[in-house]
């Protein structure tokens, strides 16, 4: 079974905001047995068009259970693995940045162990990553924060 948590409980510290500084935070896992490799996904389900991405990085490769705050928003990150392309546009982390007036958006961080690993090219969305992925995923974790920006 793998566990991933953050530095933060419950609510996003202003800094990793759009709010603040816009840093992706930092996370670590444990390392599931037979795990060959990871993906995460950073996702809010209260957006007013729907589920919003803020986050797709894979390729992670199984020795890597900690990822540093404020990671480059570029496609690959040497040594961590490749970013996809958040519903901002951009690769890497996007900041928690719900519409003003629309209360405490709920933020969900999906953490995938990989029977196998992987190297897809970067730029791929959460769907197509879900995609690639399914027949290779042997357990996943996820919490929780929210951030409002009433």
């Amino acid at each position: 079974m793998i566990r991933i948590k953050s530095s933060f409980v419950e609510s996003f510290p202003r800094k990793y905001t759009c709010d603040g500084e816009n840093l992706s935070p930092p996370l670590e896992w444990s390392i599931d047995p037979g795990c060959s490799g990871f993906a995460l996904i950073m996702e809010d389900p209260d957006a007013p068009s729907g589920n919003f991405v803020h986050w797709v990085l894979y390729n992670i490769p199984h020795s890597v259970t900690v990822l540093a705050e404020g990671l480059p928003q570029k496609p690959v990150l040497e040594g961590i693995g490749s970013q996809g392309r958040n519903d901002f546009g951009s690769f890497g982390y996007g900041g928690p940045c719900p519409p003003r007036g629309h209360g405490s958006h709920r933020y969900y961080f999906r953490l995938y162990a990989l029977k196998q690993s992987t190297n897809y090219e970067p730029g791929l969305s959460a769907r197509e990553l879900r995609q690639k992925i399914r027949q290779f995923v042997t357990g996943t974790t996820e919490f929780m924060a929210r951030y409002s920006r009433n």
